[in-house]
């Protein structure tokens, strides 16, 4: 049987659901208006072919600069797919200077999958 330390389990969940968010909610944080930041660190000729509506492309090498983001604002970071990291590396990146941040799970192949709305930079 496997043994558990329930305790650092709640912390892990607790924090998870503190610093992460998926498609659906970022999509009705969009929807309603609320004052967040979309942040695509994609590549922009990624960024380019398609996006988040609204978001701003800050691809690594880049994120020092924290060019559009705003520290009034929770920013929700995102990249490629499930299994990128370069959202999770921003993350930390922006904490680090003091900026409210958030990652969203799934990436923009989830946001995509579900038929989520996109916008393409001309």
């Amino acid at each position: 049987m496997l043994s558990q330390d329930v305790a650092e389990a709640r912390r892990y969940f607790a924090d998870k659901i503190a610093f992460t968010t998926g498609p659906f909610e970022v999509d009705g944080m969009l929807s309603r208006g609320e004052p967040i930041t979309i942040l695509d660190v994609r590549l922009p000729s990624d960024y380019k072919h398609s996006h988040i509506p609204g978001a701003i492309n800050l691809p690594k090498g880049k994120w020092h600069t924290l060019q559009g983001l705003r520290k009034d604002r929770t920013t929700v970071v995102y990249c490629y797919n499930p299994t990128c990291k370069l959202a999770a590396e921003a993350a930390v990146e922006l904490a680090w200077h003091g900026y409210p941040v958030i990652a969203m799970e799934g990436g923009f192949t989830t946001w995509e999958a579900y038929k989520l709305p996109v916008e393409r930079s001309r």
